[in-house]
């Protein structure tokens, strides 16, 4: 069943005045940015890349992570990695939180300043720090990942989209400046199954979609996936929770029972538990998106 067979009256769009104004700050910026360092959630990896993306990189050294990797399986990873390999793409898989894989980016960059600032010795110019701009949908971990880079808190960080608002440099070391962006998201999603992923994982503001809905998709989503790719998901996760197995509901179903199980029949309460559960990584490790096998 399609996620967004519910929600044909239900469209999900997110577009702040911030994002807006910071899009603009951030094209004006670019010219003078060496690398882009691109982080995507590492659960939906196809839906957190911006469909710009490519046109904001050009011709500059691009860095991708893949942020929350302690959110996916280990199994799922290296599918990941081998189908990035296969477009010609290094990720780097980090948990800005926990500080893991981030040493690796923060080289990663250096590696391209280098070559920068041999470029610039040859035509008689003196070297300089590597400028790297941090990019990524909102709540995807850019601050988080810019403390753990610089070894203590500069850019204020938290669990919710839309926190940086305005474009800063912060100076990592002699050899790396990063400028910190808002996070962007397309003016317009198109994509509603993709809208709805960017719910599912708090990517996007809250005000632009039902609590009760969302949560009936990511149940209809753990369903699919317990069915088709039983070795990729955690084993039975919902009913490991919540003492009630979901393989025979569908995912409206499945909240309504688990609220007359666990919540005296409010749904609305349900389906927030099951939404902060699933983001906390309670239910286990479940990524919403594999690579595409075409």
């Amino acid at each position: 069943m399609s996620l967004t067979e519910n929600y044909k009256l239900n469209i999900i769009q997110w577009y702040p005045g911030h994002i807006a104004k910071a899009e603009k700050a951030l094209k004006e910026q670019l010219k003078r940015v060496d690398v882009v360092l691109e982080v995507r959630d590492t659960r939906i990896p196809i839906t957190t890349r911006h469909p710009k993306a490519d046109e904001w990189v050009a011709n500059k050294t691009r860095v991708l992570v893949l942020n929350r990797q302690d959110m996916i399986l280990p199994q799922v990873r290296s599918l990941w990695v081998d189908w990035f390999k296969r477009q010609g793409e290094t990720p780097y898989f980090t948990n800005a939180q926990q500080g893991q894989g981030v040493a690796a980016v923060a080289s990663s960059a250096q590696a391209a300043g280098v070559e920068i600032n041999k470029k610039r010795r040859e035509r008689g110019m003196l070297p300089r720090p590597v400028r790297a701009v941090v990019i990524g949908f909102p709540n995807v971990g850019k601050s988080a990942l810019i403390n753990r880079l610089l070894g203590r808190r500069v850019v204020e960080s938290a669990a919710r989209p839309g926190v940086t608002r305005q474009l800063r440099w912060v100076r990592i070391s002699e050899h790396l400046e990063l400028l910190d962006a808002p996070g962007v998201i397309p003016a317009r999603l198109e994509d509603q199954q993709a809208a709805l992923k960017l719910a599912i994982c708090d990517d996007i503001g809250e005000a632009s979609y039902d609590n009760q809905l969302v949560a009936a998709a990511l149940v209809d989503v753990i369903n699919d996936l317990q069915t088709t790719a039983t070795n990729l998901v955690p084993h039975q996760p919902l009913l490991t929770r919540y003492q009630l197995d979901s393989i025979t509901m569908t995912g409206e179903a499945y909240l309504h029972a688990l609220a007359e199980h666990r919540h005296k029949g409010d749904v609305e309460r349900t389906a927030r538990q099951l939404l902060t559960d699933y983001r906390k990584g309670l239910l286990g490790a479940i990524s919403l998106e594999l690579p595409p096998t075409s």
